[in-house]
């Protein structure tokens, strides 16, 4: 975790927030107390949201038959 003074933060805030990499934490300081904390973000990847496939599959015949050559596999 780095620490910076709150001057030194307002001066480079953009490179500070630039610099940080997933995960990683700058303490901001006023006075050696810390007063804030900047975190960048874990990852980018997205989340997954529940519904999201929502009407996206559409079942044309409901039967059986299709699955006679996996019964070996199955249960």
């Amino acid at each position: 975790m780095t620490s910076i003074t709150l001057e030194e933060a307002q001066a480079k805030l953009p490179e500070v927030i630039e610099n940080l990499a997933a995960g990683e934490e700058v303490v901001i300081t006023r006075n050696a107390r810390p007063v804030a904390k900047l975190v960048a973000p874990a990852s980018d990847a997205p989340q997954a949201v529940f519904g999201r496939g929502k009407g996206k599959l559409v079942v044309l015949a409901e039967d059986d038959e299709h699955l006679e050559a996996f019964e070996n596999y199955m249960p």
